[in-house]
């Protein structure tokens, strides 16, 4: 049986001294599986909220299937969606009457309330109006990240969840990962002592950062968000979690490097699909990416299912043809930094470094934490504390799970336990139920702001909440 298959299966519990994230198995001397169930309990309510979700893409899809999983506890009654494939898919995954399908997040608030709450997953410069006014007519949210691309709407926010009294809640899906609240719980029981310093990495993936950041939605912090907060609020947001200090300084540095006009193989053209003389040998190439390996061709928005391997090529070709996706990577107008350190300070002399990285072979966060008495050293796959009294290593892995095709439920098991929170909360109308609730995820967004703005000026920059 191979590890993952075994991590599936078992299914003895254990206690633990230290401990009190459920953990159901043991597969060697120290090392435990954490179940993707959290220790919490779940208060039960008394009827399915109520949503709309504006903006059907990857993340109001995800968001989406746990209403489609738990109809019992979340209905998705209504949608706002430009793209009619988006919208149609959409509509039918959940069963929307034909009344309460819109085009544009205007459209939906046109009508009086007729719901508990909305999904806002949008492009990032479109979080705020509709968020300022859903929670003006009585809406809870839950609000995709970053939660709007200037400092100033985000506090706007802020300020108008509180006047209104609505719940908003972020998605800072890794504070409900079982790996980050397994790290956070170490921390917090004083395992490994007082805490003195944190590294983070987040390796973005070389492709990933070509299809995001290079080719994609968020190619342009002038007509998105900087790359700090859209790609790595979730790792500034988990540091200051963890640390569980405010922070007070921030230091930046990065720029784009490689992916610029200057650095186009000779023979090299517009789009891949122009007959490029390098595109065969091109770590970037879309065709191999998109159309050979059928890598990430959701975002492409063509219909794929119940046609042929040949026909759905033929979408594929005609879709890089025309659209960024299918653009040579030198060629873009792009702007966003491939690499990217920042240092940051927290009270009581806590520091901390997060490096975001464009230029690696693979994804998921590394982190390191040290401290007085012990450190923590983990990949999300796996994370060891050793105790420096005694020697002892104990490795915590989080349990596999998968649901409806999307690998671990997305982001670790955060994304659906988030939204699991999120009803919890709308439910109760007890915002204490979220982990990111916009009161708290507030400052890390502030932090990236301030980060930003010491890369740009080149200095040192305070941080003020």
């Amino acid at each position: 049986m191979n590890r993952r298959n075994l991590l599936k299966t078992l299914s003895i519990t254990l206690g633990s001294t230290m401990i009190t994230t459920k953990v159901i198995g043991q597969i060697a001397e120290d090392t435990f599986v954490i179940d993707d169930a959290p220790a919490k309990k779940y208060q039960p309510i008394k009827k399915a909220i109520t949503v709309i979700t504006i903006g059907a893409g990857n993340r109001g899809t995800v968001y989406g299937t746990y209403a489609a999983n738990n109809p019992s506890e979340m209905q998705i009654i209504g949608l706002a969606e430009p793209n009619k494939y988006r919208n149609d898919k959409y509509a039918a995954q959940h069963d929307i009457i034909a009344e309460n399908r819109f085009n544009t997040w205007e459209e939906v608030f046109e009508r009086p309330k007729f719901a508990d709450a909305v999904i806002i997953s949008t492009p990032d410069n479109l979080h705020f109006k509709p968020c300022m006014k859903a929670l003006e007519m009585g809406y809870d949210v839950l609000l995709e990240k970053p939660i709007a691309p200037t400092e100033k709407e985000c506090r706007a926010i802020l300020e108008m969840a509180k006047k209104t009294n609505r719940i908003v809640a972020v998605c800072h899906v890794l504070r409900y990962a079982p790996y980050f609240v397994k790290m956070k719980e170490l921390i917090a029981k004083g395992a490994i002592g007082e805490i003195a310093s944190v590294q983070h990495l987040e390796p973005i993936e070389h492709l990933h950062m070509a299809h995001s950041y290079v080719r994609g939605n968020w190619h342009n912090a002038k007509t998105t968000t900087p790359i700090i907060l859209a790609k790595s609020c979730h790792d500034l947001d988990i540091i200051r979690w963890v640390i569980d200090k405010p922070s007070e300084r921030i230091v930046a540095m990065g720029n784009l490097k490689w992916f610029r006009s200057e650095n186009a193989p000779k023979g090299s053209t517009n789009r891949c699909t122009d007959g490029c003389e390098v595109e065969k040998e091109c770590p970037y190439s879309a065709i191999r990416h998109y159309h050979d390996q059928r890598k990430r061709i959701n975002y492409l928005d063509i219909p794929l299912n119940g046609i042929s391997k040949v026909e759905q090529g033929k979408l594929i070709l005609e879709k890089l043809k025309t659209s960024n996706y299918g653009r040579c990577v030198y060629k873009m107008d792009n702007d966003q930094p491939d690499h990217y350190v920042t240092s940051i300070q927290f009270a009581d002399g806590v520091t901390a470094s997060l490096s975001m990285e464009a230029f690696t072979s693979y994804a998921g966060r590394r982190t390191r934490i040290m401290g007085a008495m012990g450190d923590l050293v983990g990949d999300m796959n796996e994370l060891t504390y050793t105790d420096f009294k005694t020697g002892k290593k104990t490795t915590f892995i989080p349990k596999a799970v998968d649901v409806e095709g999307y690998k671990n439920a997305g982001h670790g098991g955060g994304d659906m336990l988030m939204v699991k929170d999120f009803v919890q909360a709308v439910a109760l109308q007890d915002p204490s139920q979220l982990s990111s609730d916009i009161s708290v995820s507030i400052e890390s967004h502030v932090m990236g702001f301030m980060a930003e703005k010491s890369r740009l000026n080149n200095k040192i920059v305070d941080i003020k909440l």
